[in-house]
């Protein structure tokens, strides 16, 4: 049923943001240097890597870290494309996942799936059992703090969904994430 539910809403979604999508495409081919998509190495359900597509923010040769693991170097902000802090902000940079969807990678709803490097989340989401979840473009502690909260936070609330899901907190996650995002809620960079 939940993959049903992926496959015919990503499809409405494909349909009804192309616009944008081909928009903000030209947006980052225009104002970089480099390919518009750039494909993350993820971890995905029972920790296997997959590759997943967002719209570049940042420039050729960011290190790939995380944004907590970064900040302890130097501030991501100097890495941004000019269009880079609005895409992110707008969680325009994310709509190509909707491609992981289609794929069978990810889920609309679910854990963000972790860096490949990002140790320390995919050690507590095992621990937890979190991890025999397919991640999703959004989830339970994207809406519950998303950049502001720590990974252990994180990780308890990923554990809330997995012990919770249903269609019905799907659909509130899905209608609360459009609020969060309109509003540009917990966006830290």
């Amino acid at each position: 049923m939940k993959r049903l539910f992926d496959i015919a809403l990503t499809l409405v979604a494909l349909f009804c943001l192309s616009p944008l999508i081909i928009l903000t495409w030209l947006l980052v081919k225009l104002t970089s240097a480099g390919p518009a998509l750039y494909w993350s190495q993820r971890v995905g359900k029972n920790n296997q890597l997959f590759s997943m597509p967002k719209f570049r923010s940042m420039r050729i040769g960011t290190p790939q870290l995380a944004t907590h693991l970064m900040n302890q170097q130097v501030s991501p902000n100097a890495f941004l494309t000019p269009v880079g802090s609005f895409i992110r902000k707008t969680s325009l940079d994310e709509l190509p996942q909707l491609w992981s969807v289609l794929t069978g990678d990810m889920s609309i709803v679910g854990p963000r799936p972790a860096l490949f490097n990002q140790d320390d989340l995919v050690a507590l989401r095992t621990e937890k059992g979190v991890h025999i979840l397919k991640p999703g473009i959004t989830g339970w502690a994207q809406v519950n703090g998303r950049d502001e909260i720590p990974i252990p936070q994180k990780v308890v609330l990923d554990a809330y969904y997995l012990n919770h899901q249903s269609f019905w907190l799907d659909l509130k996650i899905i209608l609360l994430t459009i609020i969060k995002v309109v509003r540009r809620d917990n966006i830290t960079h």
